[in-house]
């Protein structure tokens, strides 16, 4: 499997544990040997694997509805990242997940998602 298709498998398993409050597939998809962060929109930044487990954990016991749109990614070495929307309780938030590689795949070791503005910035430069 190519690296993108990879990342972008892991980034998909992501958002399908996040969907279904899977919280044993959530724990798996996040990195247990790299620093881990995730960002909530309007949260705090989460900066340990505990707190960012609790946080999920909290989360999935009632999950929003929630799939992810136009993910792409981008590769560097053994990290890359994925940007996508994530169209949730009839809005769209922007996201960042970012991975690096462990052992055979990719894990998690970033996530932050936060609100779109309105509207989009190529039509702000038409003033």
């Amino acid at each position: 499997m190519v690296d993108e298709d990879a990342i972008l498998v892991a980034n998909e398993a992501f958002y399908r544990a996040f969907a279904m409050g899977d919280v044993p597939a959530m724990e798996a998809i996040w990195s247990t040997l790299a620093p881990v962060a995730c960002i909530h929109p309007g949260w705090d930044a989460l900066t340990d694997r505990q707190s960012v487990m609790q946080s999920w954990r909290g989360i999935l016991e009632s999950p929003p509805p929630v799939s992810c749109a136009n993910p792409q990614a981008f590769i560097f070495a053994d990290a890359a990242f994925v940007i996508c929307e994530e169209l949730i309780l009839g809005g769209v938030l922007i996201a960042t997940n970012m991975f690096v590689r462990e052992g055979q795949g990719w894990k998690i070791v970033h996530h932050h998602a936060g609100q779109v503005d309105a509207m989009p910035a190529a039509d702000l430069d038409e003033d």
